[in-house]
């Protein structure tokens, strides 16, 4: 038998248990927000109130990030939680470390169907895409985290109990120390896709039945391969079923091979299998070196509400869909920073209750828009009859001569920020705004997040108020959290540079037009001809501020 070469493993970081304060007490302690769970999306949402000057618990069972065995896992970052980490102060440690790509190939057996660039249509600063193996990104959070210095991040400590009170939520936790209860206002689950309070609390996670299974191969090669994002359709070196190759940090390749239903997970992942793999795809004279190797599977599963009572549910513990196309783990990143700005002002008493409804709302239809989108990519990718086995043959066949086809061939729809539907804080919807570059009249250049980043506000667009306008308007909102800017005009507010790629992106720019902005970069109105009055209405709309939090 051959023996195969495995790089040395990574060498993760490892972070003290301390023993919390109520080891011992009679009587729990009481916190405003308690996190569960400190993978990615846990992480995020920790960071995201941090940032805000909100205090949270957060308590994770492990003390490390990752994985034990330092696997990948989640890899592609997608633009909108590039500049959600951008807003955060971790952007830049991502973009160094990770790969930046926006160019992918699609093949079918030995042939190139067809290529796509997906920088063609973004006005952000931040790219498409980075590749980046998940603990990194996690550790980038976690010393973000404690940077801010605001959060309670508890390591060995495992929640074995949740009960929901009338006006709360208690949790006991098992430390190496000893046990002890706690008492949270609001409840966030991170915990993933076996979350344990989820079972706990009883709630149908809807569980597809059957499991889609891979064999990850994270690997080194002598010679590097092309940068970019390589797909197979159905790739004659692995049976005909489809195959994943990404570049990730430190040199290390993410070669994902799809397998069968009913495979044996610890055969597909023995070196000497995935080696032979790897040469038929690369030849037999490609020399390369293990970093791991694993088997993968998942069945997707979708909450019918992402609230209930005091406990959120955010990520994985929330929905799992078809890794295809990046929209699992990004899906997570973004559910914390819907729900994390909207925690923050109702905490801080500018915002009602109603407004943590609306990250149900609004997250939901989401996620199962992500669930139908991935599910149409998997079935493609391995089809169930013979009759989606003919329609993918001519797909794929059309798709090499005709452009109008290559749209229809689906080895994933990449991940995109999702459209909120109409609701009551969102008459109109809402669409992610893109971190667009902005120019202040003097000259500084800033970014749209980079605005965001300064406290718990709206931003108000006001495209070339007069000065009487904008008296009126700083009146009418004085008590509201909006920043108020002007983009050109000659007013009495700080003013942004007229811009016409801002104005095509906003979908405004007549004198007069006004765009509100939220906390998470969304669109949440645009008003033709704002009014100090209607542009408060659109505040207190959007917050539902005319509530106080109970």
């Amino acid at each position: 038998m051959e023996n195969f070469a495995f790089a040395p493993a990574y060498e993760l970081p490892v972070w003290p248990f301390t023993p919390p304060p109520e080891l011992g007490s009679t009587k729990p302690a009481r916190h405003p927000i308690v996190i569960v769970g400190a993978g990615p999306s846990g992480l995020t949402l920790a960071c995201d109130l941090a940032q805000r000057g909100v205090r949270a618990v957060l308590l994770d069972e492990d003390d490390t990030v990752g994985v034990r065995g330092a696997s990948s896992r989640g890899i592609c970052y997608a633009q909108k939680s590039l500049e959600i980490f951008e807003r955060l102060g971790i952007y830049e440690r991502i973009a160094a470390k990770g790969i930046t790509w926006s160019f992918g190939r699609t093949f079918s057996g030995e042939h190139e169907v067809y290529n796509f660039n997906l920088q063609a249509n973004s006005v952000s600063k931040q790219p498409p895409f980075i590749n980046l193996q998940q603990f990194y990104v996690e550790w980038f959070l976690v010393e973000r985290i404690l940077e801010l210095g605001l959060t309670d991040l508890r390591w060995k400590n495992r929640v074995t109990r949740v009960e929901q009170l009338a006006d709360g939520v208690r949790l006991e936790v098992e430390t190496p120390a000893g046990s002890y209860t706690i008492e949270a206002d609001r409840l966030i689950d991170a915990t993933g896709a076996n979350s344990p309070i989820r079972t706990q609390l009883g709630i149908d996670a809807h569980s597809s039945r059957s499991t889609d299974r891979w064999c990850i191969s994270d690997v080194r090669f002598r010679k590097p391969l092309p940068t970019e994002r390589w797909t197979w359709v159905d790739a004659p070196f692995n049976e005909g079923r489809g195959v994943w190759q990404h570049l990730m940090a430190d040199g290390v390749w993410r070669i994902d091979y799809q397998m069968p239903e009913d495979c044996d997970t610890a055969y597909i992942s023995k070196p000497e299998v995935a080696g032979a793999r790897l040469r038929e795809q690369l030849g037999p004279d490609v020399e390369f070196e293990f970093v791991w190797i694993g088997p993968y599977g998942y069945r997707d599963h979708l909450l019918d509400s992402f609230r209930h009572g005091r406990v959120f549910f955010i990520g994985d513990a929330a929905h799992v869909v078809s890794p295809f196309g990046a929209r699992g783990g990004n899906s997570g990143i973004q559910d914390a920073a819907n729900l994390g700005w909207k925690l923050a002002l109702v905490a801080q008493g500018k915002a009602g209750d109603a407004l943590l409804d609306s990250y149900d709302a609004e997250r939901q239809p989401a996620a199962k828009q992500n669930l139908q989108v991935t599910s149409r990519s998997a079935r493609f990718l391995a089809p169930r009859s013979p009759a989606e086995h003919t329609l993918r043959r001519a797909v794929v066949a059309l798709a090499a001569r005709h452009p109008f086809a290559r749209a229809l061939v689906n080895t994933g729809r990449m991940s995109v920020a999702n459209g909120y539907p109409p609701a009551p804080l969102l008459p109109e919807g809402a669409r992610s705004v893109q971190n667009l570059p902005l120019r202040l009249a003097d000259g500084r250049e800033t970014t749209l997040m980079q605005l965001l980043a300064e406290g718990t506000e709206c931003i108000g667009l006001w495209f070339a108020p007069t000065r009487q306008q904008a008296g009126a308007a700083l009146d009418a909102i004085a008590s509201l959290p909006l920043r108020l800017l002007a983009v050109g005009g000659d007013s009495s507010l700080p003013t942004l540079q007229a811009d016409e790629k801002l104005a095509n992106h906003l979908g405004a720019g007549d004198a007069g037009s006004f765009v509100l902005v939220r906390p998470d970069a969304y669109r949440a109105a645009l008003l033709p001809n704002a009014t100090p009055e209607a542009i408060a209405t659109a505040v207190r709309t959007a917050l539902a501020a005319n509530e106080r939090n109970p």
